[in-house]
């Protein structure tokens, strides 16, 4: 299934920009318009064109006209009817796959483009790969790893919810035009639905669950040997146990976790400074890969004096006592300290001298 080209057709959706830089992205229908803050777009305007024309809303008349039912709401509100004036230029293009998955109807919170695109980056999903991916959501990162095996590979989804495996597979038809061949979209728990996939069958796995850390007996029997999994966990508490789990377990390489950052700026001029707002901490990444049936994973030994399980709330008096001892802090020397207090002095006294 291609990129499509040329003219806009009916059906497909398209993504309106104003000079504002503020995106709607509508489906084009036949006879259908688009609500903007400036009046209206209609379709048949579109359609026919290519990406990169300029349109211009019309007046929006019903919306223009004075609300019969409540005449206050518009009278104190003078700016609604102006907003309904047409003229207002908007470009039409066909929407990037990031543009798509943010605008998307959404059942459940989806993932970010940032966090996406490392999941198929630090996942190495590559076309014609067999991926095996819990969760679906409304279908963001479905609709990705589709597109990234591609239709020599093949995807299979497990769902928990029903609702939620139909928001995603609506969202993947009117991405793609039609249902995609090569997407398995299974409905169940985890473990059950598994349980029936061939054993190390699949090349990758993503997770994208709230006990990911319970799901790995599973998944180390259907993922094939050296195969990577990537785990989406949206707080410390899930990604320490995650973490914890895929060591105990034996069969999976440390894991690599990690978390990313979007900032973006503005360049206008002699303006350049990053923008003020920013998408910060959305969820860690966790990534291990399974080891060969029989081979356990290769660990770093820890320093036997390194206590990093033990709480100090657990603990008696005498043994905190004795831990804190063991701790790797460098203490001071006397040396050390004498000096940092003469400073001090010398310090504190320059200021009673200022004062004077």
């Amino acid at each position: 299934m291609g990129p499509r080209r040329g003219a806009l057709t009916a059906g497909e959706k398209v993504q309106f920009t104003d000079r504002k830089g503020k995106k709607i992205t509508d489906q084009l229908v036949a006879g259908g318009s688009t609500q903007t803050e400036h009046g209206l777009i209609l379709h048949d305007d579109v359609i026919g064109r290519i990406e990169g024309a300029v349109i211009l809303t019309v007046h929006a008349k019903r919306e223009a006209q004075v609300n019969q039912v409540y005449p206050e709401k518009d009278r104190n509100k003078p700016w609604k009817s102006s907003r309904a004036i047409g003229g207002w230029e908007y470009a039409v293009m066909r929407p990037r796959l990031a543009d798509y998955v943010l605008s998307m109807p959404r059942g459940a919170q989806i993932m970010y483009p940032k966090d996406i695109a490392q999941v198929i980056q630090l996942g190495d999903i590559r076309s014609g790969m067999r991926v095996l991916e819990s969760g679906a959501g409304s279908g963001a990162m479905s609709v990705n790893l589709l597109d990234a095996v591609g239709q020599d590979g093949h995807l299979t989804t497990i769902e928990l919810r029903p609702e939620f495996a139909k928001v995603a597979q609506a969202n993947a038809t009117l991405y793609y035009g039609e249902q995609p061949q090569w997407w398995d979209l299974k409905t169940g728990d985890f473990d059950s639905v598994a349980a029936e996939l061939p054993e190390h069958w699949f090349d990758r796995i993503m997770l994208d669950m709230l006990d990911p850390w319970n799901r790995l007996e599973q998944a180390y029997r259907v993922i094939a040997p050296g195969g990577v999994l990537v785990s989406y966990v949206t707080t410390t508490t899930q990604m320490s146990r995650l973490a914890e789990a895929l060591r105990t377990a034996g069969c999976w390489t440390e894991p690599q976790i990690q978390e990313t950052l979007e900032r973006t700026w503005k360049a206008q001029g002699l303006a350049v400074r990053p923008d003020h707002q920013m998408i910060g901490h959305t969820g860690f990444l966790v990534v291990s890969r399974a080891m060969a049936p029989g081979f356990e994973a290769l660990r770093k030994r820890d320093r036997v004096t390194k206590d990093t399980s033990t709480d100090i709330d657990s603990l008696t008096e005498e043994q905190r006592e004795a831990q804190i001892e063991e701790l790797e802090l460098r203490d001071i020397s006397d040396r050390k300290l004498r000096k940092v207090l003469r400073d001090l002095d010398r310090q504190v006294g320059q200021l009673a001298d200022t004062d004077e």
